[in-house]
């Protein structure tokens, strides 16, 4: 299963609280909907249709799965909000009770098995696994060596400081391009494909 990892993100690394200002604001983050204004229906709404589409399965840390499950079930009719919801969601935590995962379709994977639960799916299953949010399991994800596709959304600011999925470990990950669409908003949708060492 190929886990593929899809960000909004600054020029300067940021993917905090791209949705609206109230939604992440650890460590003072002031800029949440920042992405509001780079947000182009057609290129960047199609880089979520498309990643979406090629998705067999969602992966979501604890904060980011809790968001998505207050907000997609009850948007159901909607093409994208309905793939949502009837996509099995994986969701890791070590806080979640083993009842609370309502959304349709979620399963919890304990914080602590993360890395060797997601390894054996990787391994031995089919398909895409698609990330969204969730910084701190993408940071793992990628230092791990799991990760197979990185989707970055860049948007052309700067916000100064907030949360990121690249780890600070002195790691050495390869990445080749393989395509860059570009809006009118100056938004680049950069898809990477995990490069040979």
């Amino acid at each position: 299963m190929r886990i593929v990892i899809s960000e909004f993100i600054s020029l300067d690394g940021v993917v905090q609280a791209p949705g609206g200002p109230e939604e992440d604001t650890d460590g003072g983050f002031a800029h949440g909907g920042w992405t509001h204004p780079y947000f182009d229906p057609e290129i960047v709404g199609g880089a979520f249709d498309a990643a979406l589409e090629g998705a067999d399965a969602l992966l979501f840390g604890r904060r980011t799965w809790q968001t998505m499950a207050s907000a997609w079930p009850e948007r159901a009719g909607d093409p994208f909000a309905d793939r949502m919801n009837s996509l099995r969601k994986y969701v890791v935590s070590d806080t979640l009770e083993e009842t609370e995962p309502t959304w349709e379709n979620s399963v919890r994977i304990p914080g602590s098995e993360a890395v060797a639960e997601l390894r054996k799916l990787r391994e031995g299953d089919d398909g895409g696994l698609l990330l969204m949010g969730s910084p701190t399991l993408a940071r793992t994800l990628i230092t791990e060596g799991l990760v197979d596709e990185l989707r970055l959304i860049v948007m052309p600011v700067v916000l100064g400081g907030g949360k990121s999925i690249f780890p600070d470990g002195g790691g050495k990950f390869p990445f080749e391009l393989v395509s860059t669409t570009r809006s009118d908003a100056g938004t680049l949708v950069n898809v990477y494909r995990r490069a040979a060492e």
